[in-house]
C-alpha cells in the first residue's frame, strides 16, 4: 500500500494527473504498476487502477490476474471497479475513501447513480441501432471453435 501511495504522490507532484496510485501484487511482489495519466496523456481512461492492470497483464502475459492483489491509493472508481472485476483480482486494498476523493473535487456519485437508472433515463442519450447485423456477430462468437474465453 506505501508503493501506491508514494506513487501517487510522486506522479501527482510531477504533474502526470490526478493523485491516484496503484500497484499490482503477485506472490508478494509488485508486477504492475500504474498512477493517474488522465491529463499528461489526454485520457479519460488513464486511471491509476487501469494502467495497474495493464501494465501487469502485459508484463505477465495474461488478461487475467486472478492470483494477484491490487493496492490502491483510493477506492476505486466506477470504470476502475469494472476493470478490477474483468481482471478477477481475488483482493482490493485500498487507502482514501470515494467520499474523501469527493472532497477534493473527484466525485464519481454521478456515475454510480447513472449505472444504476433504466438506459432510457440516463443523462447521455443511448439509442439501440443495427441490432439484427450486431447479433450475427455474436452468433459467429457462440459458433466459433478456436475462440479464447474470458
Amino acid at each position: 500500500m506505501r508503493a501506491a501511495i508514494q506513487l501517487s504522490n510522486i506522479k501527482m507532484k510531477a504533474n502526470c494527473g490526478g493523485p491516484f496510485g496503484a500497484v499490482v501484487v503477485r506472490k508478494g511482489k509488485i508486477v504492475g504498476c500504474g498512477w493517474n495519466q488522465v491529463t499528461s496523456t489526454n485520457d479519460p481512461t488513464a486511471h491509476a487502477e487501469v494502467s495497474a492492470i495493464r501494465d501487469a497483464c502485459k508484463k505477465l502475459k495474461t488478461f487475467q490476474l486472478d492470483d494477484c492483489e491490487l493496492y490502491t491509493s483510493c477506492e476505486p472508481c466506477p470504470m476502475c471497479l469494472a476493470a478490477i472485476y474483468w481482471a478477477r483480482f481475488r483482493k482490493v486494498y485500498y487507502g482514501n475513501t470515494r467520499k474523501d476523493a469527493a472532497k477534493i473535487d473527484f466525485d464519481d456519485d454521478l456515475i454510480y447513480r447513472e449505472v444504476a437508472k433504466p438506459i432510457s433515463k440516463r443523462i447521455i442519450p443511448m439509442k439501440q441501432l443495427l441490432r439484427p447485423e450486431a447479433l450475427q456477430v455474436f452468433k459467429a462468437w457462440k459458433n466459433k471453435t478456436d475462440k479464447i474465453s474470458y
